[in-house]
């Protein structure tokens, strides 16, 4: 059995055994209260799921296993520019320790073991019309990868249920691997009039996938090993992660699971939105006729976007109070990587100017940028313009959380999610 397996088994049965004594002891114990405002407002802020890989906090953002994104890109094995790999958060995310270099370089290779894609998931892909949208052909790709599913073919074979887990983990490791190439393909076939390019496995799992793309600038693959592991995870009760969670209760496999999963991300409310944030940009530089824009100019047509009744995509978060450290650390590798750029400067002085509004209005809870406010802005200076491809860019960071969740979800045997839904004639005899 491999490190990282043999390390997950262990730790994974010794807390199934911790949560069944404390189920059995403390099952009655009452911990939260919902309200009213809850049930109508989507569910907002209910406690209702176990999700062991990350937790957000609403004034310090998003902690992987207990430490801040600062202290993830100062502890995990990095790049040669000092990028965190996204093979250590997975790691990190699977059993809780940091890796060290040699365990990351192991699980590096491990990936590259088994990345190779099957043929009939191009030959799928390429019956698809080459302008599909990205995310169709994202979670088509996937879903033509579930015949090779380890766990549907165990399961029917009759797989015990304290083996679940182990079937899930070979599933979630090949399609994480496999992704990037998909992922790429996805790219090439859109954008790139099909000329496709192979991988090269003397590379770790960012720069290769940088690779694939059409970039082998080190900068570039120094991006993409932040912006696979910021994007990660996200704790689990956001609709892509939460999506997962529920399917994968009902014992779907990891690639039926993770392909609802994207169908949510592909959604204008979650993923999609860093799209629509590099969109909202262009055509408010179109609009003012500058690549330029001074403070002045952005909170003029920042106001008319609201008086038509819009939002300002990139600004706010269900559960965050403060500015995204996701957004800070992007910010932080462009003041680093990228001089000069007309561009980045004018999503900065956006920065500046949206909050003050916002605040203004006296109804915004969190005024602040999320990730998908500087995220466009970074790919388009390296080149990738093509903004309906981004949600794909953060469906293969997505899969290194939500598939560790979902491994850990049967090594724990997570029953069947199956909440109480109510009538309005319900809620009108409880407010009486």
């Amino acid at each position: 059995m491999e490190a990282l397996k043999q390390k997950f088994a262990d730790k994974a049965l010794s807390l199934y055994q911790e949560l069944r004594a404390t189920s059995k002891e403390h099952g009655g114990q009452k911990i939260d209260e919902v309200t009213l405002s809850q049930v109508l407002g989507g569910a907002r802020g209910i406690k209702m799921m176990l999700w062991e890989t990350s937790q957000l906090d609403p004034n310090k953002g998003i902690r992987f296993r207990g430490y801040s994104i600062p202290e993830i890109k100062e502890s995990l094995p990095s790049g040669p520019q000092g990028e965190p790999k996204p093979e250590g958060l997975f790691w990190l995310m699977l059993t809780g320790e940091i890796p060290t270099a040699e365990e990351v370089d192991a699980l590096t290779k491990e990936w590259q073991r088994r990345a190779e894609v099957p043929q009939a998931v191009f030959t799928t892909l390429d019956s698809l019309p080459a302008d599909t949208h990205p995310m169709t052909q994202f979670t088509i790709g996937i879903m033509a990868m579930q015949p090779e599913s380890v766990f549907s073919r165990r399961y029917s074979e009759g797989l015990p249920k304290s083996d679940y887990w182990d079937a899930v983990y070979e599933d979630s490791m090949n399609l994480i691997a496999r992704l990037p190439r998909v992922a790429a393909y996805i790219y090439r076939r859109a954008f790139k009039d099909g000329q496709h390019i192979e991988p090269d496995t003397s590379l770790d799992y960012s720069a290769n996938f940088a690779h694939m793309l059409g970039s082998d600038d080190e900068d570039f693959r120094s991006l993409m090993r932040l912006y696979l592991t910021i994007h990660a995870d996200h704790e689990g009760g956001n609709a892509s992660a939460h999506t997962v969670h529920l399917v994968g209760s009902t014992l779907s496999d990891p690639y039926l699971s993770f392909a609802a999963g994207m169908n949510a991300l592909a959604g204008p409310l979650h993923g999609l939105a860093n799209q629509e944030v590099i969109k909202w940009i262009f055509e408010m530089i179109d609009n003012l006729g500058t690549k330029t824009p001074t403070e002045e100019e952005i909170a003029d047509y920042v106001q008319r976007t609201l008086d038509e009744g819009k939002v300002i995509p990139g600004y706010g978060h269900a559960v965050l109070r403060e500015p995204d450290p996701r957004f800070t650390a992007q910010r932080r590798f462009a003041e680093q990587y990228i001089k000069d750029s007309d561009l980045i400067s004018t999503v900065w002085k956006i920065f500046d100017v949206v909050p003050p509004i916002l605040q203004s209005l006296g109804k915004v809870k969190n005024p602040w940028p999320n990730v998908d406010a500087h995220s466009g802005a970074l790919l388009v200076h390296y080149g990738f313009s093509e903004f309906s491809y981004y949600t794909v860019l953060f469906g293969v960071s997505r899969a290194l959380g939500v598939l560790a969740a979902g491994i850990w979800s049967r090594a724990l045997g997570m029953p069947l999610e199956r909440p109480k839904s109510v009538t309005s004639e319900w809620i009108k005899n409880q407010v009486k």
